[in-house]
């Protein structure tokens, strides 16, 4: 069993940047990759960004690239989504995922493990 807490969402400024933070624990941390997705009202879950638990290659959304980071403190069980230059198409709720034994996913069904999410709102 893994656990997900997600943290770090709230409301912002298009322009303005974020951190999410994803805790994890229950198995060890090398043996999961992660990936951020999220959630618009009304709208599918979809891909964000995710990292490769074996070689910390990271995959981005077309919508996000150049403007989010996926990183991990391996030493802390912790992995965080760096947001900048954030418009209100980024509002959404934001979950962090776990992949057993994954390499960096973009596909919701392949996560195991699932956060209870995180809000961003991005006024304009």
């Amino acid at each position: 069993q893994v656990q997900l807490v997600e943290s770090g969402g709230g409301l912002v400024q298009a322009g303005d940047s974020r951190t999410l933070s994803c805790a994890v624990s229950g198995r060890p941390f090398s043996s999961v990759a992660i990936g951020w997705f999220r959630q618009a009202p009304g709208k599918e879950r979809e891909f964000v960004a995710a990292m490769s638990r074996r070689d910390g290659s990271t995959y981005y959304a077309d919508s996000v690239k150049g403007r989010f980071t996926i990183s991990r403190d391996a030493a802390k069980s912790m992995t965080y989504l760096q947001m900048n230059n954030l418009t209100p198409e980024d509002t959404a709720v934001y979950y962090c995922a776990a992949e057993i034994w994954g390499l960096g996913n973009p596909s919701v069904a392949r996560y195991d493990y699932w956060g209870q999410g995180t809000q961003v709102i991005v006024s304009s």
